[in-house]
């Protein structure tokens, strides 16, 4: 699998866990909805990767607020995929203009998802003569990231990888990422990395490419009412709703529930909604980023109050009065 995070999507630092219809769904809003946002490095300071047999850390980080993905298809880029032809269209410069600050964070995540590790996309904005470079990781969409159209596994799992990189706000969460890519190969992972990562997170399908959205649940287990992580649109208490913080993708309750796991019992090998069948990817997290309220510290996901749970933890965040 590959360590990864949504989250790092936008402030995307490295690695290959796992390290935004694309008509009609708006990501919309600020940036970060919570305490501070984490820098994001240059385009040109990529990632440092390791290679796709070892497990590979990645960082999530990624807003999906202010990101729009309306337009990628529109723009060609499914269509012309991940190449320098592909990149060169004018459709795509009309896109990635219309928000190159936003546009470059999302473009870094899609290559980070879609190309193989040891491989960028470059591109030179005409409009300002600034060079992108884009390296990748995961290689998800190998025929979309050699510039064929986008096919509907590809424009599945890459979804997949957006939502499971996602965090508005604006936090790096080293995760770990499994599942398979459009091909239907698995990811690389060890028994170190599932030990390191010791708790499983969430599933996450879905087609951005669509007006189909991003669906995410919890994977065989809850948060109890003490516990908070920094990612919003993962792993939640039970039957708990979306977050606010990550309004863009719809909570299913628990993964099993629509998604059937591998003969393993890793990950999960395809999920089912609404009568479409999706190609999903599972996260997990480390033990240290599972908040406690009561440890002392108040952090994203614990709000104050008088109580002793996450979402009024007098103990770490003190009482809400001024």
């Amino acid at each position: 699998m590959g360590f990864t995070s949504f989250n790092g999507l936008l402030n995307g630092v490295a690695g290959r866990v796992a390290g935004r219809s694309v008509v009609a769904w708006m990501l919309t809003s600020a940036l970060a909805a919570g305490c501070g946002v984490a820098e994001l490095p240059s385009e040109e300071q990529g990632p440092e990767l390791r290679t796709q047999e070892q497990a590979i850390v990645d960082d999530n980080g990624l807003s999906l607020n202010g990101l729009s993905l309306n337009g990628l298809s529109l723009n060609g880029l499914s269509l012309n995929g991940l190449s320098l032809n592909g990149l060169s269209t004018t459709d795509f410069s009309t896109w990635f203009n219309g928000d190159p600050a936003n546009n470059t964070k999302l473009m870094r995540y899609m290559i980070r998802c879609a190309v193989p590790a040891g491989q960028t996309r470059t591109y030179t904005n005409p409009a300002t003569g600034t060079v992108y470079s884009w390296p990748g990781a995961l290689g998800l969409a190998p025929n979309w990231s050699s510039g064929a159209p986008a096919t509907v596994a590809e424009q599945q799992v890459i979804s997949a990888c957006l939502g499971a990189h996602a965090n508005n706000y604006g936090l790096n969460v080293s995760i770990s990422v499994l599942g398979r890519d459009s091909s239907g190969s698995a990811i690389p992972f060890s028994s170190e990395e599932l030990s390191m990562f010791s708790r499983k997170e969430s599933c996450f399908f879905g087609n951005v490419f669509t007006t189909e959205g991003l669906f995410a649940g919890n994977d065989r287990n809850s948060l109890a009412a003490d516990e908070s992580t920094p990612r919003p649109c993962g792993l939640k208490g039970y039957e708990a709703k979306s977050n606010p913080a990550c309004e863009q993708v719809k909570r299913i309750g628990q993964c099993e529930q629509y998604c059937t796991l591998d003969a393993g019992g890793t990950y999960y090998t395809h999920c089912t909604m609404n009568g479409v069948q999706y190609k999903p990817l599972t996260t997990r997290l480390r033990a240290e980023d599972i908040h406690h309220c009561g440890d002392g510290v108040c952090q994203q996901g614990e709000s104050c109050g008088w109580g002793v749970t996450a979402d009024s933890c007098l103990l770490d965040c003190g009482t809400c009065l001024l």
